[in-house]
């Protein structure tokens, strides 16, 4: 059990989580993942052996967060490759598992094309599918790394904003480790803010009806020894007026050409919240987030998830989220439910998008335009 307001020693941290990964298992090649279903009861792993399973754990949110589920498409579209199986056919079906995450294609595009560009240059199968293996692991360690500089640019904006003091910082969802290659993104800049003793109280919302704030965000704060509290999502706006919450850091799905940001459902009323009490709203997210071929809000593509989701509370350890588990009703048999996976935060409300390549504050197309431009991803059509 631990104790939320335990603080790490000096200079100690715990090891770190290992989220996702490649392994030549007995029965063959399988990406291995944290089970995040799962959490924080037991920390399980599942073993995906083929694509149809990985999509499995992708629809089911056994992998999930943005970074991560391109660095998992690009490895699905590895494993198709050295098992064999048509890799045009597996990177449709990775690319289709959640349309609202953009990084998602964007993975399984990159190690699609550099299988494709292997097998126009003549090399054999097992070649081609090195390539595409290789393509994936390059964006893993990307990730990683764009993570630590997110931290970074995301720290010293705070530090900016809200000069001499510790920060009281809410967030929403997940954004941790369990999403990325490294220590996460927004999530990341509380932990740097944390370690260097800056941190007086990570505000935790709940994230309704999946609980990823309750079940995954207060488990990393809690393994990492931050001070933290977890909220219900309806309990944030009595914080904002009690004068409680210094920042508001969320991370995100998609982020459209115009700084409209689709993330966790709950994220645009923290932002009207934040709004009207004058508290800065940030956006932390890895440039691969952006997607300058979506002008705008009303061009994002809002999953729909299934309204069990709503009508029943699922224990990881009874059935499976996201599908018809025999979980425990919580409202009338028969009842429709409005479950949209994401919602919309116009760039209006976004104080600052901190990215790898930095921050862009006022929010506008052109400062996200040139961010992009500076970065050093590769694009694979």
């Amino acid at each position: 059990m631990f104790d939320q307001d335990a603080q790490s020693p000096v200079g100690s941290e715990p090891p770190a989580l290992s989220v996702l990964r490649w392994d030549e298992l007995p029965e063959g090649p399988a990406l291995v993942l944290l089970d995040q279903t799962r959490l924080p009861a037991e920390e399980a792993e599942l073993a995906c052996t083929d694509v149809p399973a990985l999509v499995r754990a992708i629809r089911t949110l056994a992998v999930r967060g943005a970074p991560l589920l391109g660095i998992a498409g690009a490895y699905g579209v590895a494993l198709a490759a050295v098992r064999g199986d048509d890799v045009v056919e597996a990177a449709g079906l990775l690319e289709r598992a959640r349309p609202t995450a953009v990084n998602l294609g964007y993975g399984v595009r990159r190690a699609a094309g550099a299988y494709r560009v292997a097998v126009e240059k003549g090399a054999a199968p097992e070649r081609a599918a090195a390539a595409a293996l290789a393509e994936a692991r390059a964006l893993h360690r990307e990730d990683a790394e764009a993570s630590g500089r997110m931290a970074r640019y995301g720290l010293a904006l705070l530090d900016e904003l809200l000069p001499g003091g510790a920060h009281r910082l809410l967030t929403h969802c997940n954004t941790g480790a369990l999403v990325s290659g490294g220590e996460g993104t927004a999530f990341a800049v509380a932990l740097g803010a944390h370690r260097e003793g800056r941190l007086r109280r990570l505000w935790v919302d709940e994230t309704r009806p999946l609980l990823q704030g309750a079940r995954l965000t207060a488990y990393e704060a809690a393994r990492n020894g931050m001070p933290y509290s977890l909220l219900t999502d309806n309990a944030a706006g009595s914080l904002f007026a009690a004068g409680e919450v210094d920042a508001v850091l969320i991370g995100a799905d998609r982020i459209a050409a115009d700084g409209s940001v689709a993330n966790k459902v709950g994220s645009y009323p923290l932002a009207v919240l934040a709004k009207y009490h004058h508290i800065p709203f940030i956006v932390v997210a890895p440039t691969t987030t952006v997607d300058l071929d979506t002008a705008g809000g009303s061009s994002i593509i809002v999953e729909q998830r299934p309204g069990n989701e709503v009508t029943e509370l699922t224990s990881p350890q009874v059935g499976v989220v996201g599908e018809e588990s025999g979980g425990l009703l919580v409202a009338p048999v028969g009842t429709p439910a409005y479950n949209p996976a994401f919602d919309i935060t116009p760039p209006e409300l976004v104080t600052a998008i901190v990215t790898e390549e930095g921050a862009v504050s006022p929010v506008t197309g052109v400062g996200l335009a040139e961010l992009c431009a500076r970065s050093s991803q590769i694009t694979i059509s």
